[in-house]
């Protein structure tokens, strides 16, 4: 089988793997959502917890609470981003909400692109001495035909402000896998891996953050007496600086997800 056809194999087995991802075992989502919005809707599937390591007995929420669908087809969805107090004797009924963040319209989805599940980072993004971050990594996953597969990765960060967070950087695409090819050979395939990390110089009090992006293309043609040929590009290695400007990360509109 060929290259591209075990590509476009592994993508989507990776979009259906993340299908099964478990949202919160301990039912905290759960409590969370019928404490804070009994009324609305949670996607259980999409929904995410995680123990802050950096911070003990402190964990963060995700709750990702769906919109009515909107006339041409789009899913919209609200998140409301918790920072939970967990007590030590594991009585779920004293879990307290010491910060929050809801974002209306945060996440959307169509006929083409669906989210396949969302997963918190907890990474060492210390910003500055009384500064971490975390992460909101969000993966989606294209529905098109075969023939044109797309998955991509984004993500976005959050500090905890007193009894709130505050996002410091937007969404900005880190990964994504994307192609395209008829039924017997022509065709190309793309992907792209993006490394976040914390840079040493500084912005306006907080530490750049540093994307090292490798990029890696492949072609395929028939080719007279030879059937069906593939060649693979040479990798394009760059790396984007992202300063803050005391308020946010600025990012090129190159690197932010573009909304469906």
């Amino acid at each position: 089988m060929r290259l591209l056809r075990h590509a476009a194999l592994l993508l989507f087995c990776l979009s259906a793997a993340g299908l099964s991802h478990a949202a919160c075992e301990s039912g905290l989502a759960e409590r969370m959502h019928a404490k804070l919005h009994p009324k609305r809707p949670l996607d259980e599937r999409l929904a995410a917890c995680k123990i802050w390591p950096a911070f003990p007995g402190r964990s963060i929420v995700v709750l990702p609470l769906p919109r009515e669908t909107t006339d041409n087809g789009a899913k919209v969805f609200d998140l409301e981003l918790l920072l939970i107090q967990r007590p030590d004797n594991g009585n779920t009924e004293r879990d307290t909400v010491i910060a929050r963040l809801f974002q209306p319209e945060a996440l959307d989805e169509d006929a083409t692109t669906s989210i396949q599940d969302i997963r918190i980072d907890t990474s060492r993004y210390v910003l500055s001495a009384d500064a971490r971050a975390f992460g909101v990594r969000v993966r989606y996953r294209g529905t098109s035909a075969p023939g044109s597969p797309l998955a991509s990765e984004t993500v976005r960060l959050y500090v905890h402000h007193g009894k709130q967070f505050r996002q410091v950087l937007q969404e900005v695409e880190l990964d994504h896998d994307n192609g395209g090819w008829d039924s017997t050979c022509t065709g190309h395939f793309e992907k792209l891996r993006t490394m976040l990390s914390v840079g040493k110089a500084s912005s306006n009090g907080f530490a750049d953050l540093q994307l090292s992006r490798t990029l890696v293309q492949s072609r395929a043609q028939e080719e007279e007496d030879q059937g069906c040929v593939e060649k693979a590009l040479p990798a394009k290695f760059s790396t984007v600086t992202l300063r803050y400007d005391g308020e946010r990360f600025k990012v090129p509109k190159s690197l932010l997800r573009q909304a469906p």
